[in-house]
């Protein structure tokens, strides 16, 4: 009797390992990619062009402070993890953990758009494009997979 009882919390024991290790997992992938995102637009900070623009060097720096918010918000169920260890309800911990996560998906989008913004300005002025408003039309233009993107989610239903 004894040892069924051991092995039911044995076994529960194991599942919640298992869920741990889900979300955990989901927090390293996006950290990871945040991070790699985080070390070029760094790298491009550090080593700026030689035609780089005050407009270029604002979304830069914006694109820098919005990855460097996403992966700590990515990294936080591992944080916090190991600071509330062992936890007693997984529930608890799940929904923290989505909610950092889900905070960190908005900056790490803001950063895809600036990034891309930033790219598409300077592509711009390095071509024949030259045009007056390159700073609208590179807006513009770098919404559009965004734009694409949330239409075909929307339509999934």
């Amino acid at each position: 009797m004894q040892d069924d009882k051991e092995d039911q919390k044995k076994d529960q024991r194991d599942e919640l390992i298992d869920d741990y290790d889900s979300v955990l997992r989901e927090s390293a992938l996006l950290t990871t990619v945040a991070g790699i995102l985080f070390g070029f637009l760094l790298n491009i900070s550090v080593n700026p062009p030689d035609n780089f623009t005050s407009f270029g060097k604002i979304l830069l720096l914006m694109a820098l402070f919005s990855i460097v918010i996403a992966t700590l918000l990515f990294s936080m169920p591992v944080i916090y993890h190991h600071v509330q260890y062992p936890y007693k309800k997984f529930d608890k911990f799940q929904s923290r953990s989505h909610r950092f996560i889900i905070f960190g998906i908005i900056p790490f989008l803001l950063t895809l758009y600036l990034s891309l913004t930033l790219a598409i300005f300077i592509f711009f002025n390095l071509t024949y494009f030259n045009l007056s408003h390159s700073h609208l039309y590179s807006f513009i233009l770098s919404s559009i997979p965004f734009t694409i993107i949330y239409i075909l989610y929307r339509k999934r239903k």
